[in-house]
């Protein structure tokens, strides 16, 4: 469950989700990152959260 960051209603189901290679750390370990893209039923905000995080 995501929460709008406007209104703090909760958002169950994302529109849309990918896989993303994000930056690497100290050690030169890359996360796969998979976000989701939600859109808030009551105030209509559009907004992106992190689902996992996992080292590749």
């Amino acid at each position: 469950m995501a929460k709008c960051p406007k209104c703090g209603t909760e958002v169950s189901q994302p529109k849309k989700t990918w896989k993303m290679a994000g930056r690497p750390d100290k050690n030169g370990k890359r996360m796969q990152l998979e976000i989701g893209l939600y859109e808030c039923p009551k105030c209509g905000n559009v907004f992106r959260e992190v689902l996992s995080k996992r080292k590749i």
